[in-house]
């Protein structure tokens, strides 16, 4: 099945989360945040502005990007978990 943003949303395959802490302890399931770093897998064809024209997408397929904790939508889709989320939830892209 192929997924296909629309407007300014995106499609992101989030990063795992890490199985230690920075002093090397080891993290149970419960203890771990959810990532806010993910992939860009797909772009939709950009906001519309109110004329009409739409406004090219700051990140592009394949970006690593940072983004808002709790933001997007979380969808399976064969099997694999994805995020739909708004180029506006995006707070920096990893260089």
């Amino acid at each position: 099945m192929k997924l296909v943003p629309l407007g300014p949303h995106l499609i992101v395959k989030q990063l795992e989360a890490e199985d230690a802490s920075a002093g090397g302890i080891i993290l149970p399931d419960s203890a771990k945040e959810r990532p806010g770093q993910g992939r860009v897998l797909s772009v939709g064809d950009g906001p519309l502005t109110s004329d009409g024209e739409r406004l090219p997408h700051s990140v592009h397929e394949g970006d690593r990007i940072l983004f808002l904790q709790y933001s997007g939508t979380n969808v399976v889709i064969d099997g694999e978990e994805l995020l739909i989320l708004k180029e506006s939830d995006v707070l920096a892209i990893v260089g």
